[in-house]
């Protein structure tokens, strides 16, 4: 899908190690490891649409809802959902069915911060899923979406609505629309002394010489 946030574009053109790289630079918080792929090799990015999950069931007097429906609803090609699942039930948090319908409408794909079902389905039908563990047990009469778009913590980090995120294997990093146009101006500058780094290795110089110092203060200040 095309991006129309023009942040999103230029987000899909990075890695989460060069905006992890820069957020260190910029003294930010947002990245957060640990997350494993049900499609490795995959990395998405877009604007945060969050999911929070309690435990138990729904109030009797609430209408009835499906976790993450909303969220879908709400979302299109420059969004990623975001579910809290941080109850410690060994419960779903996402399945094959809202796989299907966040890829219909086009999502770039999911974080859960819990344990995510039917991650054969998410791989065959390509839509990424990122989560803490895989499980076969479904969330009905074990946890229930308390609020959508609302603030939710992935790891240590208190994620919000409306945020930027890159993922792939190594890191989900989070940043705040505040801060993503110097975060992708410092992030590209960074690919693009990696790249010349990259280049010169591959003409036969030596690491210690590409390396060096270059490497090691590439993250100080403006240098």
């Amino acid at each position: 899908m095309t991006a129309t946030d023009p942040h999103v574009a230029r987000l899909r053109q990075l890695d989460a190690c060069a905006v992890s790289d820069t957020l260190d630079k910029l003294g930010l918080a947002g990245c957060v490891t640990g997350l494993r792929s049900a499609s490795p090799g995959r990395r998405i990015a877009g604007r945060v649409h969050t999911v929070k999950l309690k435990a138990g069931n729904a109030p009797a007097d609430r209408p009835p809802v499906h976790l993450g429906a909303a969220a879908i609803d709400a979302s299109g090609p420059d969004d990623v959902i975001v579910v809290e699942q941080r109850t410690v039930i060994d419960a779903g948090c996402w399945g094959g069915i809202l796989s299907r319908g966040a890829q219909h409408k086009g999502v770039a794909g999911v974080i859960c911060e819990g344990l995510a079902r039917d991650v054969d389905e998410a791989r065959e039908i390509g839509f990424p899923v990122f989560c803490r563990g895989y499980t076969a047990r479904t969330a009905r009469n074990r946890v229930y979406e308390d609020a959508t778009d609302v603030p939710v913590t992935v790891g240590d980090f208190t994620v919000e609505p409306g945020f930027y995120v890159i993922c792939d294997s190594s890191a989900a990093v989070f940043i705040a629309p505040g801060d993503i146009a110097r975060v992708l101006d410092a992030a590209e500058d960074i690919v693009r002394r990696e790249g010349e780094m990259t280049r010169r290795l591959a003409t036969g110089e030596s690491a210690s010489a590409v390396l060096g110092a270059n490497y090691e203060y590439m993250l100080k200040g403006d240098d």
